[in-house]
Parts: C-alpha cells; sequence; structure tokens
C-alpha cells in the first residue's frame, strides 16, 4: 500500500507542477499496471514480475500510437468520402486484431507472460486512442518511467521484517523458504487423516513459490553472498524432508507428534534468520520414517554450516521451443483466438460509435477475456458492479475536490488501495475505475463516468458473446489439455528416472535430479489442478468440453505420489516391493481408462516399458 501511494500519485504531481500533465498521466498508467502485478514474495523476482509486463506495455503503447497515426494517415486520401470515414478504422482494427491473437498465444505461456500480454493490448488500445500531444517514443518513455518507479520503491523499500530478522534484501526469499518447513510439518501433523492430501497440495503451493522467489537475479546456482548460499542451503535441505513428508502421507501411518518438530524448529531459524535449537528426532521404525530422520540431521548440518557449500539449487526455465510450443499449442490458439476475437470486435465496434473514449471498449475486453481471473460469468459481474460503483464514487467526488490537488491525491490513494482490492475482481474493478477516471480529468478531458459506465456494459456483452462461441473441434479446452499433457510427461519422467535406479541398484542415484523431477512432476500436476478448476466452474457450454479430466489428474497425482514413496523405499531398501510396483502397474492402467472416458488425446507415454519393468 505504501509502495503505491508513493506511486502513481507523486509522478502525477510533478508532472502537473512542470506543465505538463498529460506526460504524468501515462507514467501513472504505467504505475497502475505494474501496481497491479505487484505481489508479495522476493524482490529480486519483482524485477521479472514487473519489468517484462511493463517493457511489453511500453512496446505495445508505441506500436499503437503508430498504428493510430498510420490509420488517419490512410484514410487522408478519402477524406470527405464514405470510404474515408471506415478505410482507417479497418486497418487499425486488423491490426489490433493481429495483435490480439499474438499477445493471447503468448499469455497462455505463464503468468509473467499473460501480464506481459494483458500490457502490450491494454497499452496499444491507449496509444491509439487517446488524445495526447506527445510523440509515441515520449509515451513509451513516461509509460517505462512510471513502472520503472514503482519496480525502484520495490526493490528498495524496508519491510516490516527488516525490524526482526534484519537483511531486508532477503526477507521475501526467507518467508518463502520457512513457509516450506512450515507446509512439511503441517504434512506430518496430518498423515493418517483425511486432511493429508490437501495438506500435500498446500506443500507443493509452497514449494512452487520457493522456487520461484529464489529464482530471480543473482539467485541461480552460484551465489554472490553469504545469506544467498544460505538461503539456497535451506532450500535444498528442505527437499528430502518434503520427499519423506509425501512418503508418510503415502503410507497413511499416523506419526508421532515430535516428528513435526523438527522442521517447525528450522521454519523459525530461517524465518528469524537464527542458528537451530536441537531438533527431536522422530522414530526409525519405517523406512519414510528412516528417510525423514536422516533428512533432518542433513539439515541441521546444512544450516550449521551456515550455507558456506555451494549447494545447488534446481530452479524451473522455460526452453524457447517450450515456450513457443505452449503459444502454439491447443491452450494457446484457443486463447488467442478468444483474446482476437473480443479484442478486435471491441475496437470496431468502438471505432463505429465514434466515441471520445473508444479505447476503453477494447481495453475493458482484454481484462474480462483473461481466464485466470475466474470463470467468465463471474468476471463480467464482477467488472460491471466494480465499473459501476467506482464511477459513481468518483462522480461524487469529482464534484467535491478541488482541481487538479484533489485528483492527484485521490490517484495517490486510489494507487494504495489497489495492492488490498487485487484480492476480489470487482474491489479492484472499482478501484482502477476511480484511478483512470482522476487520471482523464487531470489530461484535460471532462468528467466522464457514465459513459465509462455504458463502454464497461457494452464490452462486457461482447466478450460473454465471444467467449461462448463454438470454436473449431479439437481446439475447446486446449488450455486444461496442454496443461495435462504437460503434467503427464512429468509424472512419467519421474517414474522411468526411479525405475532407472531400481535397475541400477549399486550405482548411486542422482538426488538432485530426482528431487529436480519430483518437483516438475509436482508443479505441472498443480498448474493443471488449477486449469481444470477454472474450467469446470464455467457455464456449462464451456465446461463440457473438459468433463472428465479432473479424473485423469486425480490419478496423476496418486501416480506421482506412489513413484514418490517408491524413492524413499529404494533409498532404503535398495529395491521396490511388490506393493509398489502393483500399485504403479493400477494406476498406469487407470490413467489410460480415465483418459479415454474423458476423450481426450494426450501423446503416448511409455507404458509398455513401464509395464516391463515392474513386471521385472
Amino acid at each position: 500500500m505504501l509502495r503505491g501511494a508513493l506511486a502513481g500519485g507523486p509522478l502525477l504531481l510533478v508532472a502537473v507542477l512542470a506543465g505538463r500533465p498529460t506526460v504524468g498521466v501515462v507514467a501513472a498508467l504505467g504505475a497502475m499496471l505494474a501496481g497491479i502485478n505487484d505481489r508479495p514474495g522476493s524482490r529480486r523476482v519483482s524485477i521479472k514480475r514487473l519489468g517484462v509486463p511493463a517493457l511489453a506495455g511500453a512496446v505495445g503503447l508505441l506500436v499503437g500510437t503508430y498504428a493510430g497515426e498510420y490509420a488517419e494517415i490512410y484514410a487522408g486520401p478519402y477524406e470527405g468520402t464514405y470510404a474515408g470515414q471506415h478505410v482507417g478504422a479497418v486497418a487499425l482494427t486488423l491490426l489490433l486484431t493481429s495483435l490480439g491473437l499474438l499477445a493471447g498465444g503468448m499469455s497462455a505461456v505463464g503468468p509473467v507472460a499473460s501480464g506481459a500480454g494483458t500490457q502490450v493490448l491494454v497499452a496499444a488500445a491507449i496509444g491509439a486512442g487517446m488524445p495526447l500531444p506527445e510523440t509515441g517514443w515520449e509515451r513509451a518513455l513516461a509509460y517505462l518511467a512510471g513502472a520503472g518507479w514503482l519496480l525502484l520503491l520495490r526493490l528498495l523499500l524496508p519491510t516490516p521484517a527488516a525490524f526482526t530478522a534484519g537483511d531486508y534484501r532477503f526477507d521475501g526469499e526467507r518467508d518463502a523458504v520457512a513457509a516450506v518447513y512450515d507446509a512439511i510439518a503441517t504434512l506430518l501433523d496430518a498423515v493418517g487423516t483425511p486432511q493429508a492430501t490437501a495438506r500435500r497440495a498446500a506443500l507443493t503451493a509452497a514449494l512452487d513459490h520457493a522456487q520461484d522467489a529464489l529464482a530471480g537475479p543473482r539467485l541461480r546456482r552460484y551465489a554472490s553472498s553469504s545469506a544467498e548460499r544460505r538461503l539456497h542451503a535451506q532450500y535444498a535441505a528442505a527437499l528430502p524432508l518434503a520427499e519423506a513428508a509425501t512418503a508418510l502421507a503415502w503410507a497413511g501411518d499416523a506419526v508421532v507428534g515430535r516428528a513435526s518438530e523438527g522442521p517447525r524448529r528450522l521454519a523459525a531459524a530461517v524465518r528469524d534468520n537464527t542458528v537451530t535449537r536441537p531438533l527431536p528426532a522422530p522414530s526409525r521404525s519405517a523406512p519414510a520414517l528412516r528417510a525423514l530422520d536422516d533428512a533432518l540431521l542433513a539439515a541441521a548440518e546444512s544450516f550449521d554450516r551456515g550455507g558456506d557449500a555451494n549447494d545447488d539449487l534446481h530452479t524451473r526455465r522455460r526452453s524457447a521451443a517450450s515456450v513457443v510450443r505452449l503459444a502454439l499449442g491447443t491452450g494457446g490458439r484457443e486463447y488467442g483466438l478468444r483474446v482476437a476475437l473480443s479484442f478486435g470486435a471491441s475496437a470496431a465496434v468502438a471505432q463505429v460509435l465514434n466515441h471520445e473514449h473508444w479505447y476503453w471498449l477494447p481495453a475493458t475486453a482484454v481484462f474480462l477475456v483473461k481466464p485466470d481471473l475466474g470463470p467468465l460469468v463471474s468476471r463480467v459481474l464482477c467488472r460491471a458492479a466494480g465499473t459501476v460503483l467506482g464511477a459513481v464514487v468518483f462522480a461524487g467526488l469529482a464534484a467535491l475536490l478541488p482541481r487538479p490537488e484533489g485528483l492527484v491525491a485521490l490517484v495517490a490513494v486510489s494507487g494504495a488501495l489497489i495492492p488490498v482490492a487485487t484480492r476480489h475482481f470487482a474491489a479492484q474493478t472499482a478501484v482502477v475505475t476511480v484511478l483512470v477516471l482522476a487520471l482523464v480529468m487531470v489530461g484535460g478531458e471532462p468528467q466522464a463516468s457514465w459513459s465509462r459506465i455504458g463502454e464497461t456494459l457494452l464490452a462486457c456483452a461482447i466478450v460473454l458473446i465471444v467467449g461462448h462461441l463454438p470454436i473449431p473441434k479439437g481446439q475447446s479446452g486446449g488450455g486444461v489439455r496442454a496443461r495435462l499433457t504437460e503434467a503427464c510427461a512429468a509424472a512419467h519422467a519421474y517414474l522411468l528416472h526411479i525405475l532407472d535406479e531400481a535397475h541400477e541398484p549399486d550405482l548411486p542415484g542422482d538426488r538432485a535430479a530426482r528431487w529436480t523431477l519430483r518437483r516438475e512432476a509436482y508443479r505441472t500436476l498443480a498448474q493443471a489442478r488449477t486449469t481444470i478448476a477454472l474450467s469446470g466452474a464455467e457455464l456449462p457450454a464451456l465446461a463440457r468440453h473438459t468433463e472428465g479430466t479432473d479424473e485423469v489428474a486425480a490419478v496423476l497425482e496418486r501416480l506421482v505420489d506412489t513413484t514418490t514413496a517408491c524413492a524413499v523405499d529404494l533409498d532404503d531398501a535398495g529395491c521396490l516391493t511388490r506393493r509398489h510396483t502393483e500399485q504403479l502397474t493400477t494406476l498406469l492402467d487407470e490413467l489410460a481408462r480415465h483418459q479415454r472416458q474423458a476423450g481426450i488425446s494426450l501423446p503416448e507415454v511409455p507404458g509398455v516399458r513401464l509395464r516391463t519393468d515392474l513386471t521385472a
């Protein structure tokens, strides 16, 4: 909230005092969109989370500005004729539609790419339609300055953790790693209870967050400071603990209470940046318990070394081929097509209406078409309600506040509220509506609350229609299928690695490679689960395309859990038990059956080899 208050408002105030309010408006827009992407977490990761979308937005603003100017030039020879009224609008609409297809496909790659795709399209619409005296490159620089200022605040301002643990540079990383140990302890408490599955999923989420937090600049394989090396070692020490806890949850036998005390003490040591206290040893009556005890001892040694060892941190990095495959796959094509249709149709309708703020219509459609904001009907209703509320509030405040001082203060207050408002789409819409309307007035345009409501409702109608249009066979539910494909491939790669270890019991296994494969299997599975849940909450016209996929994900989850239990037993006994091999064979057969029932065609998996290996 403090960063939000210090971002757009002060920039706008400086620009107003300098006599260039429109420059301040663009800078405040850049800060606002960066603020929407600002999330709790590590400072280093915020460079990518805020910086990449900001760069994309600046490019979109540049493209949109020159596209708008080109459309006017293109229509010039036909000025005063019927064709002159439409030829420029048609050319601009086609360009924006093509941009929507490209940005929509790239948005399927991941959260950062989704934020970048959104900012490209929103900024392109603003650049093409917002009347500003600045040139395209001046607008792009002002936009980058606004986003860069918020990023600088994110990197420099201390957080409350600085008063307890010191060295506030790594407070987000410490919190993320400590949360992993807490999640391990919580899972151990839930072993043998119905809550174990949910706690294992929470452990996966904590590991994903820590992995992302440690993936920022300089937090790489070879850390440059003792604090970074310590965080590397503490995260690496949590991986075998998580593996042992998952194996215990799979076995289902309750463990004694002191088993979870060790991870909790480790969590406190990470969070407070202190040394560990003595760790109570768990019982060693089962393979998973022996693995837990060994992992605790290794963690204690790692903590005592202070992270001086150059621990290997395996972080997930997408290859260029993987990015292209996701963008051009069924998920990317489906999302890109819906974004292009929504964005292009909104731009076309807005230009036909010839409204002064026509760019609001396509910019609103971009946010509405994003599936990660919730089910389509839900986000449309939230957007409509939030816009009406924000417009009414602003209309009342605009009649009372002095200009421009009161409007600048309103921008600052709205910027402070964005981090809280992002918890609900309707609240975020209301706050952003107030902020945008204030910026419009500071830029010299009249009060536009009621037109904002009308154009938002029109955008809602367009996105609802486009969102429920039938698309070519095989493309529906492409996002779910793409995520399931990733999860299935990762699960089988993990299982094959364990079987290779079982076939060569005399050779030392590559623990780091195993943990990397396990992390990838659980991470892709969690992403598939999230995508399936969002798809299942849609109206039947959309949800029916992904029926049965939840059952496939559930079997994959049990397969990965069983593989983890096999890995722990393999370390203890050097071979797989009949219980494990029978369970794996059953799960592979069940996975194939559910895929057929769901009517989904995932890539071929090495099932024949797996069954041969298991039989042997």
